[in-house]
């Protein structure tokens, strides 16, 4: 028997109990349509911009749990009510998908950022699961096919880099688009997602990855090497684990052992790097050189950053048996309830300062929505049954 299913119970009630349903009260915009997702303590609304990757990824969550869980119609109810928000006010002319809008759909912030276009085409192709209509399938396809086309120049026009003094590529596109390809294979057909998975793993696994540290850089040249500046030295220990578990999911579908093996390596490496040996909890960002991070919130501890390396830490045990990955899992798990956890109120604070008190005691905002906590308490759940 797995020795961490003691603990499968604990994150099927708290996805179920607690998480589910602070999304369900509190979050839904029932005059204009959407999510709100600035919310507070006890989930009250603080501000009412909308944030279209967080209305993406909570139309996906709720179409998820819908096609995973039960066939709740309450859930598919909250993912179609997102989703008819999002098609009515969520993209431009050439469908790109802005980064935010007022409450009533107007738009605040033009789309430079694509991990807009990334969660809209995650929403629409889970929500097409879940209702097989065609228009949202359609969506989906669009969206994607719109992210190939930008993906080498993501930001367009919004670039703010004076171009070609010091280019640099970014981890967190390839990252995702595993992630991405995966989740739409029942569309993109399974002859698409053989094409685009090697040259991603290869980017993820080869490009960025550094040999002689063991760790994974979150900028590099285009040719994949190493530039000695603030954005080339930067690590960000929660992308690198999050991105580990991409890479067992994708190494389970294609039975690629030598993968999981490499990808549970970078994962314990990066986590035994990212820790903060005075206080736990894993740093937010370092400097591969030791020197002083360009972000001045690198020592604070984020709830994503945890919640993604348990999912990873559950993934590689339940895979390999791996010692070190059960080892840090208890670690991580008892480190992320005794902080993360609101002892008096529904879901998660999301920043603590390095000592592990919270920073914010938000619940939700620009860069915290439904996704994190329930997407990982959910795929913990069911790792570990």
């Amino acid at each position: 028997m797995n020795e961490l299913t003691k603990y499968a119970g604990q994150y099927r009630d708290e996805l179920l109990e607690s998480a589910i349903p602070f999304w369900l009260n509190n979050s839904k915009d029932s005059v204009n349509g959407g999510y709100f997702t600035c919310l507070n303590r006890k989930g009250e609304v603080y501000d009412t911009d909308k944030f279209m990757w967080l209305q993406g990824r909570e139309v996906w969550l709720f179409s998820m749990l819908y096609n995973k869980v039960e066939k709740k119609q309450e859930w598919l109810d909250m993912a179609l009510h997102g989703a008819k928000f999002m098609e009515k006010f969520g993209r431009d002319n050439q469908g790109n998908w802005y980064f935010s809008l007022t409450d009533d759909g107007k738009p605040l912030v033009q789309p430079y950022n694509i991990f807009s276009d990334c969660f809209a085409a995650m929403a629409f192709s889970e929500l097409y699961k879940a209702t097989g209509e065609e228009n949202h399938k359609q969506i989906a396809l669009n969206t994607f096919n719109n992210i190939l086309a930008r993906q080498n120049n993501p930001k367009g026009l919004y670039n703010k880099a004076y171009s070609g003094t010091r280019p640099l590529k970014s981890f967190s596109l390839p990252m995702i688009l595993c992630n991405l390809s995966l989740i739409m294979e029942d569309i993109l057909g399974k002859e698409h997602v053989n094409n685009a998975i090697q040259p991603l793993v290869n980017e993820v696994m080869e490009v960025f990855y550094d040999k002689e540290s063991g760790l994974i850089h979150e900028n590099v040249t285009p040719e994949g090497g190493f530039s000695n500046s603030f954005e080339g030295r930067v690590l960000n220990p929660g992308h690198s684990n999050e991105a580990m578990w991409f890479m067992m999911d994708l190494a389970v579908r294609n039975n690629d052992k030598a993968l999981i093996n490499k990808a549970i390596e970078i994962l314990v490496r990066t986590t035994e790097y990212g820790w903060d040996k005075k206080h736990g909890g894993i740093f937010y960002f370092l400097d591969i050189k030791g020197h002083p991070t360009q972000q001045l919130e690198w020592d604070q501890k984020l709830w994503w950053v945890h919640v993604e390396t348990l999912i990873s830490m559950a993934k590689g045990y339940c895979l390999t048996g791996n010692e070190a990955c059960k080892n840090w899992f208890e670690t991580l798990h008892e480190y992320t309830w005794s902080h993360f956890k609101d002892p008096e109120y529904p879901e998660w604070f999301g920043y603590l300062n390095r000592e592990g008190s919270p920073l914010l005691e938000l619940k939700g905002g620009k860069w915290k929505g439904c996704f994190h906590v329930p997407r990982g308490l959910f795929e913990i759940w069911k790792i570990l049954e």
